[in-house]
C-alpha cells in the first residue's frame, strides 16, 4: 500500500510542487464548486498511478489544485464508490494520497437521501456522526503502522470544533443548516420503503452511498474531518416513492450556492 501511495504522491509532486493545506471531496452534482478555486493545475485521475477512475455522472474525475480563501487546496472532482465495483481499499486510496501530499484538514460533501421526517429537499446537513455497519470497512486486512493504528478510535469522527465553526458561519450568513447522522449503504439501488424505515429506526437522519469509508481512513491517519450532506431526495413518503439520479443531480445543483458560500468561508477560517 505505501509503495503505491508513494508512487502516486511522487507523480503528483513532480507536476504540482506546492503543499495543499485543505483537501475537498465533492459529491454528486457539486462539481461546479471548483469554479470558486483559483485553479493552478488539474490532473486527470487516469494519469495518476494506481488511481481508480470515476464512472458516475456528476463526477468529472480529476484532482484540482489551486487557491481558495487564502489557502492552497486540492479538490477531488469525483470520488469512488463500492457500487462501481471498487473494493473499500480502492475507494479510499485517494484520501491516503491527499494526506501524504500534506493536507491538514479534509472536507467532504455528498448528495444524500433524507430519512428524518423533518428534512426537505435542498436542506444542508452537517454530519455529526455516522453508521457504517452496512458497508465494508476499508481497514479490514493487514494494518500498516505507517498509516495508523490497528484499532482507531471513532468517538469523534467529525471534529466538533469544525462543526461549531460551521454553525457560526451559517448563522452569520442566515443559511439554515441541519445536523444529523449519516448512514452509509453500498448502493447502487435507492432504498426500499422498509429500508428507509429501518435506517430511521437505527437513528439515521440521512442515507447515502459514500463518505464513511473516506472518514474512517482519514481518522485512521489522524486527519481532521468535516462533512456535509445536501439532501437531494426524501425517502419516507406514502405517495409516489420513485427517485432518479437525474433528480438527485438537479437538487444538488439548486442547493449549490449555499453549499459554496458555507464551504468557502469555512476554508477561509481554517
Amino acid at each position: 500500500m505505501m509503495l503505491k501511495i508513494t508512487e502516486a504522491v511522487n507523480f503528483i509532486k513532480a507536476i504540482y510542487s506546492h503543499r495543499p493545506a485543505v483537501g475537498i471531496v465533492l459529491g454528486s452534482g457539486l462539481g461546479s464548486f471548483t469554479s470558486e478555486i483559483n485553479i493552478e493545475k488539474e490532473i486527470p485521475y487516469a494519469d495518476i498511478p494506481h488511481f481508480p477512475l470515476s464512472t458516475v455522472e456528476g463526477h468529472s474525475g480529476k484532482l484540482i489544485f489551486g487557491e481558495l480563501g487564502g489557502k492552497k487546496v486540492v479538490a477531488m472532482a469525483g470520488r469512488f464508490h463500492l457500487y462501481e465495483g471498487y473494493s473499500a481499499e480502492q475507494t479510499v486510496f485517494p484520501i491516503r494520497v491527499l494526506k501524504f501530499l500534506g493536507i491538514d484538514t479534509l472536507l467532504l460533501s455528498n448528495a444524500a437521501g433524507g430519512v428524518n421526517p423533518a428534512f426537505h429537499v435542498g436542506d444542508l446537513m452537517i454530519i455529526t456522526d455516522h453508521i457504517s455497519q452496512l458497508t465494508p470497512n476499508p481497514l479490514i486486512g493487514k494494518n500498516d503502522k505507517d498509516l495508523g493504528p490497528r484499532f482507531p478510535d471513532m468517538s469523534e469522527p467529525y471534529k466538533k470544533n469544525l462543526i461549531a465553526k460551521m454553525k457560526v458561519i451559517a448563522a452569520k450568513k442566515n443559511i439554515k443548516v441541519r445536523e444529523g447522522v449519516y448512514v452509509a449503504v453500498t448502493g447502487p439501488t435507492f432504498e426500499t420503503r422498509a429500508e428507509y424505515k429501518m435506517i430511521l429506526t437505527l437513528g439515521g437522519d440521512a442515507v447515502g452511498m459514500s463518505t464513511v469509508q473516506e472518514v474512517i481512513t482519514a481518522v485512521h491517519m489522524g486527519l481532521p474531518v468535516f462533512a456535509m450532506s445536501v439532501i437531494t431526495d426524501v425517502g419516507i413518503r406514502e405517495e409516489e416513492n420513485i427517485i432518479t439520479h437525474e433528480e438527485v443531480l438537479q437538487a444538488a445543483k439548486e442547493a449549490e450556492p449555499n453549499f459554496k458560500a458555507l464551504f468557502c468561508e469555512l476554508i477561509a477560517q481554517l
